[in-house]
């Protein structure tokens, strides 16, 4: 195989290589971050669930007020009962008695609610409580592993990216210039495989001229349609039924 077309298949390798890398290295802040959000958010839902039992719990107190209030007024409006001088004003009074009553098993009713939601943030707030010390440590070890990966990955790049510039100087300008050329053209694509008279790239046939020339894998040779570099691999034979080739 000509030496500058060695070179260039591992160039695209290597390019190949450093944009995954890339990929990766920029991605892992956002990947740190969700993490982090997942855990702010789960502090702030239990800090949410605590000022609303705050909030629950005096509400309980101003509505079992009211109901301590209502109580004392029917007790006053029993013993005017006794004070009342006409049928109408003590079945006035009665009515009056019954609709304080009334009022009262509404309120209880609203306790009962509200007893019912306290006792389901309690419960939130227990189990909250019982897990954030494990996702506090699950979040830390988690942000860890991926600023590990994180630092091998930019340790891996600047390995590549060395081994980048030893090709390069390996290999001559006019090479240099139409593989950078083609990759900013075919989307960092610049070297392509050529099979069964195809650019495996673009999938066009190749003339059989430039086909067999290829297949040399002796010169520098692109693709009529794509403009890419072209190289040949042999064909691994394929075993017959009983081992032998």
């Amino acid at each position: 195989m000509h030496p500058d077309l060695k070179n260039l298949i591992e160039l695209q390798q290597v390019d190949q290589k450093i944009a995954e890398l890339a990929t990766l290295i920029d991605s892992l802040p956002a990947q740190i971050q969700t993490l982090q959000s997942q855990l702010d958010e789960f502090i702030h839902a239990l800090e949410e669930r605590k000022k609303r039992l705050a909030a629950n719990q005096k509400e309980r107190k101003e509505l079992e007020g009211e109901i301590k209030d209502i109580q004392e007024k029917i007790s006053k409006h029993k013993d005017q009962l006794f004070q009342v001088k006409t049928n109408e004003q003590y079945r006035a009074m009665l009515k009056e008695i019954e609709g304080e009553e009334a009022n009262i098993r509404k309120i209880e009713d609203q306790l009962l609610e509200e007893m019912i939601e306290a006792e389901d943030i309690q419960k939130y707030i227990q189990e909250a409580a019982s897990r954030l010390e494990s996702e506090k440590a699950r979040v830390a070890s988690e942000i860890k592993r991926l600023e590990s990966e994180r630092q091998g990955d930019i340790q891996e790049r600047e390995r590549v990216q060395a081994r980048r510039q030893e090709i390069h100087a390996a290999l001559g300008e006019p090479v240099l210039n139409l593989y950078e050329r083609t990759r900013a053209a075919r989307r960092g694509l610049a070297v392509a495989q050529a099979r069964d008279g195809l650019c495996t790239a673009c999938n066009v046939l190749l003339r059989p001229q430039v086909y067999n020339e290829v297949r040399t894998n002796e010169a520098i040779l692109t693709c009529d349609n794509c403009s890419r570099i072209l190289y040949y691999v042999e064909p691994v034979p394929a075993e017959t039924a009983g081992g032998e080739l």
